[in-house]
């Protein structure tokens, strides 16, 4: 009888854990375009797409590239941040994923990654015509932008610098 009632227990305690269990998404990558804002029925969602890269060596030895496109939706109250959502911006985006199957043009299987957007962080990235005058970094949050702006200095050219080493 004592058995039982520790069996029991154990279920009830995997059911209380179920409802803390979440799957996350974490993606660090490039954005394909600029972003567009939507109000849809008195709400604010800014949709872009992310991709990320990576390069890795096949079998036989060839440098492969693998790129993963992220369709991402930012619901936020204030859209602030989505001026900084440019082409080619550096992004670090975290929530929760959402799969979607189907047949392609050619008619082979076929998957879209989507994501809802829970943290949004610019790390920087293509600034066009402004690469020498730094990138914005920060962290965003449903309030809005909260960035401060990083200068990349050119190195100290044939002068002392005041490093101890």
């Amino acid at each position: 009888m004592q058995n039982n009632v520790i069996i029991l227990f154990q279920i009830h305690r995997f059911k209380h854990l179920k409802t803390q269990v979440m799957i996350k998404l974490q993606v660090i990558g490039n954005l394909g375009n600029d972003c567009i804002v939507k109000d849809i029925n008195g709400k604010n969602v800014i949709n872009f797409n992310v991709a990320h890269s990576e390069r890795y060596k096949d079998a036989q030895g060839n440098q492969k590239e693998r790129t993963t496109w992220v369709a991402c939706a930012y619901w936020v109250d204030k859209t602030t941040v989505s001026q900084y959502l440019t082409k080619g911006k550096t992004v670090y985006v975290e929530g929760y994923p959402e799969a979607d199957s189907y047949t392609n043009k050619e008619g082979q299987p076929a998957a879209t990654l989507r994501m809802r957007v829970q943290n949004l962080q610019l790390l920087g990235g293509n600034s066009g015509a402004n690469d020498n005058q730094g990138a914005i970094q920060g962290n965003v949050t449903n309030a809005g932008i909260s960035a401060r702006p990083v200068v990349n200095t050119a190195p100290n050219e044939g002068g002392s610098d005041d490093l101890p080493f």
